[in-house]
């Protein structure tokens, strides 16, 4: 591999732990903040106060805040995320259990938006000023501008209550029952993958639309080329830098946006784990999602980086 793509990628995973480290660091000082205390919640109101100072001590809430950071940092560099005081468990196995369901939901609807949204960007490009593109235009601005709860209770209300074909809530692992988890991760992932989909299909369009009157198009096609040979090696590849601009922040986003999603669907994901972790004050719980989410973010961004620095010499020898 060049060294210039090299050099690029260890400035930018420098850049990625400092800040996921920011972001851990507001995050702790910000739960702080969060009015309640997790112990008395989590042993309900006719507690003493010796069985309220007992577990203080031994989840370590007694301890000053920045000791309580540091503890946290150190285990996380010794693969211990601590334990939770809801579930009375190590958070790293429930957590990783959710993160593995969030994950077969964001990564099917992130494929399928990117594959329809290039196809549908491509056709309204290709034609400009037609019904097909004026309505390809409706379809992205509508999904856009959508509320994604709103959005998902008119699927439940429709394909669940009304039709009767799809489950409204819940979830089945895909190796216990292939069918049971499509059926139930449908319309989870239509609503998930709408915005991006829209996002996807404007970017391709306007993108297409930039490069599609360019020289070198006109210069292939003097030369013969193949109207398929000339959309899909000229144009679309000398457009996709700011498509992969927009798919690799829509991806990172796509996690953090299935908290919503995985509350109206009743997913036992990493979402619903957040919501019910904020809910019952579980701190550590919500500090170490976030972390998760966080490095997720950062691993989108620099997986973008590194595919502009291929794709696009100038910006590996800027």
């Amino acid at each position: 591999m060049n060294k210039k793509i090299l050099k690029m990628i260890g400035k930018r995973i420098v850049q990625s732990i400092i800040v996921v480290f920011i972001v851990t660091l507001l995050v702790f000082l910000l739960m702080q903040l969060v009015p309640g205390d997790p112990i008395v919640n989590f042993l309900g109101s006719n507690a003493t106060e010796e069985q309220v100072a007992y577990y203080t001590e031994l989840f370590g809430y007694d301890k000053p805040v920045l000791v309580q950071y540091g503890k946290w940092i150190l285990g996380l560099f010794h693969g211990q995320m601590g334990r939770s005081v809801a579930y009375q468990a190590e958070i790293s196995g429930i957590l990783f259990q959710r993160l593995g369901i969030t994950i077969s939901i964001v990564i099917p609807a992130f494929i399928l938006a990117v594959v329809l949204g290039i196809v549908l960007g491509i056709l309204a490009a290709k034609k400009r000023g037609s019904r097909l593109d004026s309505a390809i235009s409706v379809f992205a601005n509508i999904g856009m501008s959508m509320p994604m709860f709103w959005f998902g209770m008119l699927l439940i209300m429709f394909f669940a209550l009304k039709l009767g074909v799809l489950p409204t809530s819940g979830f089945v692992a895909f190796k216990d029952s292939p069918g049971q988890y499509i059926s139930h991760m449908v319309l989870p992932m239509i609503v998930l993958a709408m915005n991006p989909l829209a996002t996807f299909t404007r970017q391709t369009r306007s993108s297409m639309l930039e490069v599609i009157r360019q020289d070198y198009v006109t210069t292939a096609r003097a030369k013969g080329l193949g109207q398929k040979a000339i959309t899909f090696k000229h144009q679309l590849r000398n457009a996709l830098i700011p498509i992969i601009t927009v798919m690799g922040t829509t991806l990172g986003g796509m996690i953090g946006g299935t908290v919503l999603v995985e509350s109206i669907f009743v997913v036992p994901g990493l979402g619903n784990l957040m919501i019910t972790a904020i809910k019952g004050r579980d701190f550590m719980v919500v500090e170490n999602g976030v972390l998760v989410i966080a490095i997720a973010v950062a691993l989108c961004n620099l997986v973008v980086d590194i595919l502009y620095g291929i794709i696009d010499p100038r910006i590996r020898n800027d």
